[in-house]
């Protein structure tokens, strides 16, 4: 079916006419409701095995298609008859005028969402202003507890309401609605109120995993992580765990990727989700186990870009948008 899909689009973009018959044909397979797009999401019904070879297989055919489109619209844009003249042919195709760049978050947000996608996870999206209790109580963050005070929190006035500190609050919301097993991503941007300074910034994008089954254990998390991590940065990348602290995980790691110059660096904080978080959503810690794992997306972006200073992102500078 994918590959008719492929010889069938591969067929109708060289019969294309114009730039707009283009873009149409673009949403028709690469669009949110696109036929390529929905074999991607159809992934997370199939077995894993079945995830990661026809995964891989989709995304390649995307991927051609994608280089398929652009090499089209250059041929348009390019062409000469196009370009302004002394005359005026009324009949040739409008130009359109300059377009907007994808955002390097925004992109490297897709890629994550993509790679997790073909492993069967759905992506979520969770609430930017949230409750204390979500956002902390949830999660197994006593009043008292004092890793409350790792988080500076941008309180709503008169309000018990915060904008939230992580995507963790999602957590426990989709538990709470939803029966397991299950497995979903969640990105979205967060807020702390600190200091900015090349690494730190008061809002930031991140995303946040969560598997939960009967038979869930770290391997589980180790070789899903590896696998996104190898997609993300090449099959080359080498990591490792490392043993940490979070209050909603039990054992909690850290996850560590080795640099060119041969150095580790911590990239992600995971664990095993806390018994505590799920009696907090209602589940029988007894019958269900699982991970979860948090990761900035700003920080992937640096480290996939080689970019030295996080407020680039949010400067609004074309010169550095355009590089994308």
């Amino acid at each position: 079916m994918l590959n008719e899909i492929k010889q069938k689009a591969i067929k109708e973009i060289n019969q294309v006419n114009n730039l707009k018959e283009l873009d149409n044909l673009y949403r028709k397979y690469l669009g949110k409701k696109g036929e390529v797009t929905n074999i991607l999401r159809s992934l997370r019904d199939l077995s894993e095995k079945e995830r990661k070879e026809k995964g891989k297989s989709a995304n390649k055919v995307k991927q051609e298609l994608e280089n398929l489109f652009k090499e089209k619209k250059l041929r348009f844009t390019d062409n000469s008859s196009y370009q302004q003249k002394d005359w005026i042919d009324v009949t040739a195709p409008g130009i359109l005028p300059p377009q907007g760049y994808p955002h390097p978050i925004s992109l490297v947000q897709r890629q994550i969402e993509e790679s997790f996608q073909s492993m069967g996870f759905s992506v979520i999206d969770g609430l930017e202003i949230e409750t204390e209790h979500y956002n902390f109580d949830a999660l197994n963050i006593p009043k008292n507890h004092p890793a409350r005070d790792q988080y500076d929190t941008f309180w709503l006035k008169n309000l018990d309401l915060l904008l939230r500190t992580h995507t963790s609050p999602m957590q426990a919301r989709y538990m709470e609605k939803n029966n397991p097993p299950l497995r979903i991503i969640v990105p979205g941007r967060c807020f702390r109120h600190e200091a900015t300074d090349a690494s730190h910034d008061v809002q930031f994008y991140q995303v946040e995993g969560l598997m939960v089954g009967k038979n869930i254990s770290m391997a589980n998390f180790k070789g899903i992580i590896e696998t996104f991590l190898k997609d993300f940065f090449g099959p080359e990348l080498k990591m490792r765990l490392r043993p940490g602290y979070f209050p909603f995980t039990e054992p909690s790691f850290e996850v560590d990727i080795q640099r060119e110059n041969g150095k580790w660096l911590e990239i992600m904080g995971a664990g095993m989700v806390h018994p505590n978080v799920f009696k907090s959503a209602g589940y029988l810690s007894d019958k269900w186990q699982g991970f979860a794992f948090g990761v900035g997306i700003d920080r992937l972006a640096m480290l996939k870009y080689k970019i030295d200073d996080i407020r680039l992102f949010y400067s609004n500078d074309l010169r550095f948008l355009k590089q994308f």
